[in-house]
């Protein structure tokens, strides 16, 4: 289903440069001229074509008031309005304000929908308005006033909504009492932030972030931790500044508890690791990066105060067990308490023995609950594995003391999984000893794709060109690589990517004219051809858009690939990549940089209204969009 400021950062610049015109005109006039002619001298043509990409957006804005799809009017609308910024701001303003129209009409198509699963299952905090996420992220990367008055107005219609939900619920059902507040789902209000917060950090807009999602970081939460440890890779004074303000708060925070503790503890111990625990002793695990290993430059002050506030809260009295309101419960507290102890032993050593102790008392209120006394859960991440172990033997002995075969081929693909970077071979053998024959096949697909992905990373071409002839790769996944493997070769050997390219043009075509694939696949290697040989890219898109245009639905921008392995006793592992290759945006603006009018041709030949918008939208970007704008977008 991964773009690092540009908002407040540009809006900066306007004011201050604005000023300085109006008190000292002659000097920026002086200078600003013979950059202007020796621009013009050096492209004359520029201007031409900004004029011609506005029109162009212009008339795509026009035709989009006509689409009956109320969700692809606003996507449009907003994005032509951030293709357009720069250029033409008044008219990109009021395009921001009809997709925001727009985008609460698409939602609010769901609000029935939404009120009768509500009154079925209760309300969640989990609302759609989703269109108007997208309409909001584009508006306050371009200005934070916009982007606060759109907020306001998805805050109050979510209060509202909200509302409605809970009536609907509560007609339906007994009177439930009040919740304490979820640290893995927070409300809405803070949801919102959140996430529009986290869009634009990774855009690179930190500042306009930061103001966005400070309001929402307290009370403690998983996304608010997410932002904080990704804001920490780009500002560490900032991020250091707000996690020593939310320890503070959590201290003096009476309603603060264990869950609190183990979210703050992501900070300097697990980044991208975020564990809560339920009264129940079930937890909620989210890790959204691979490596969680602590950072090398954490300052110990900052190391110090998390362990001191961790210390008060841990070792606060206890409530009796009926009155124990806290998001964790006696269980909860005692998986927390066993997590932090080894980090008190090696930097708190003089508070490890009252946190052991507690630990100890928790363990025995909490006998007769389930959970994870037991589990993984309660060292990942904080203690390191003992050397020497070996995940897939332990894998090979709990499939031999399996109850059924199901488990036992569950346990089989677990020690293959752990086998695949260190021994392939190894890893085919024990995906091998799978029973049901379906579940086999989509395991040794899955160890196939990751080899062939991880040579690729590492840039190792001709082992990745002979991974990428596997028979279990689907035709889909061997022409990714093949363009993949291309991309590595072109530089220095652009006589070999063309021929491997010939290989991947062969595999898509045996992709049925009839499956989205086929389009997508012929895509990414027209992607790659631009570079190489532009002439047959212009050749072979025109087969992308016959093919395109007998797919109804096809949109031209929603390229991924999708491992998926379906376990027969019930479960799947899925795993989702993008594949931006796949998507019409990048070959569109590499043909614009070409031929403007010609690759603005082409995109009106397709007849996909989502389709054309997108091809016309990434030929108008090429002009009107800096260089460094367009790299984050796409």
């Amino acid at each position: 289903m991964n773009r690092p400021a540009r908002l407040l950062a540009f809006a900066l610049s306007l004011s201050t440069f604005a000023p300085a015109a109006g008190q000292t005109p002659a000097p920026p006039a002086a200078q600003k001229k013979p950059a202007a002619k020796k621009a013009e001298a050096a492209d004359p043509l520029a201007e031409s074509r900004r004029v011609s990409a506005i029109s162009l957006v212009s008339s795509l804005t026009s035709d989009a008031r006509a689409f009956r799809d109320p969700v692809l009017r606003a996507r449009v609308q907003a994005r032509a309005a951030d293709v357009l910024w720069d250029a033409e701001k008044e008219q990109a303003r009021d395009l921001f304000h009809r997709a925001w129209a727009d985008a609460t009409a698409a939602d609010e198509q769901f609000g029935e929908a939404r009120a009768r699963a509500a009154s079925r299952t209760g309300p969640s905090s989990r609302v759609a308005g989703s269109v108007r996420r997208e309409v909001l992220r584009l508006a306050a990367k371009r200005d934070a006033e916009l982007g606060n008055e759109f907020l306001a107005q998805l805050d109050e219609s979510k209060k509202a909504e909200s509302g409605e939900a809970t009536a609907a619920a509560a007609a339906n059902a007994p009177a439930a009492s009040g919740q304490p507040f979820n640290p893995d789902d927070p409300p809405t209000y803070m949801a919102q932030r959140l996430q529009l917060a986290q869009q634009l950090l990774e855009d690179g807009d930190t500042e306009s972030a930061l103001k966005f999602a400070d309001a929402a970081l307290y009370p403690v939460n998983t996304f608010g931790m997410h932002f904080l440890n990704t804001l920490r890779e780009k500002n560490v004074a900032a991020a250091d500044q707000r996690f020593n303000s939310l320890l503070m708060r959590a201290a003096a925070d009476p309603s603060a508890d264990a869950n609190s503790v183990s979210l703050l503890s992501s900070y300097p111990f697990t980044p991208y690791l975020y564990i809560t625990v339920k009264p129940t002793g079930s937890s909620h695990t989210r890790q959204f990066r691979g490596n969680i290993a602590p950072p090398q430059d954490v300052d110990p002050k900052v190391r110090a105060a998390f362990l001191n506030a961790a210390a008060q809260i841990l070792l606060r009295p206890l409530p009796p067990p009926e009155q124990d309101r806290s998001t964790s419960g006696r269980m909860g507290a005692y998986v927390v308490a066993t997590r932090m102890a080894p980090l008190f032993e090696q930097f708190m050593p003089d508070k490890a023995p009252a946190i052991r102790a507690r630990q100890s008392q928790l363990m025995q209120e909490t006998a007769n609950i389930g959970g994870e006394r037991d589990s993984e859960i309660l060292t990942r991440g904080i203690v390191p594995d003992p050397p020497g172990r070996d995940r897939a033997q332990e894998a090979l002995t709990r499939a031999e003391n399996a109850k059924d075969a199901n488990e036992r081929d569950r346990w089989y693909f677990e020690a293959a999984m752990s086998m695949v970077e260190r021994d392939a071979a190894q890893a085919r053998e024990y995906a091998n000893k799978i029973e049901d024959i379906d579940t086999r096949k989509q395991v040794l697909a899955v160890i196939s794709f990751r080899l062939v992905q991880d040579a690729i990373q590492e840039k190792r071409s001709e082992e990745a060109l002979k991974l990428a002839r596997a028979d279990e790769l689907t035709n889909v996944q061997r022409v990714w690589a093949f363009t993949e493997i291309a991309r590595l070769l072109g530089k220095e050997q652009p006589g070999r990517a063309v021929e491997v390219l010939d290989q991947a043009v062969e595999e898509a075509k045996r992709i049925d004219d009839a499956a989205p694939e086929r389009a997508r696949t012929l895509t990414a290697i027209a992607t790659q051809l631009v570079a190489l040989d532009r002439a047959r890219a212009w050749e072979l898109m025109n087969e992308v858009v016959k093919s395109a245009n007998g797919l109804p639905d096809y949109t031209g921008e929603d390229g991924e690939l999708v491992v998926r392995v379906q376990f027969k006793g019930g479960g799947a592992m899925t795993s989702n990549s993008s594949a931006q290759g796949f998507n019409l945006a990048g070959v569109f603006a590499a043909l614009a940089s070409e031929d403007f009018d010609r690759a603005s041709s082409l995109a009106r030949t397709l007849k996909n209204e989502a389709a054309r918008s997108a091809a016309t939208l990434a030929v108008a970007r090429s002009v009107l969009v800096k260089k460094q704008e367009r790299a984050a977008a796409n």
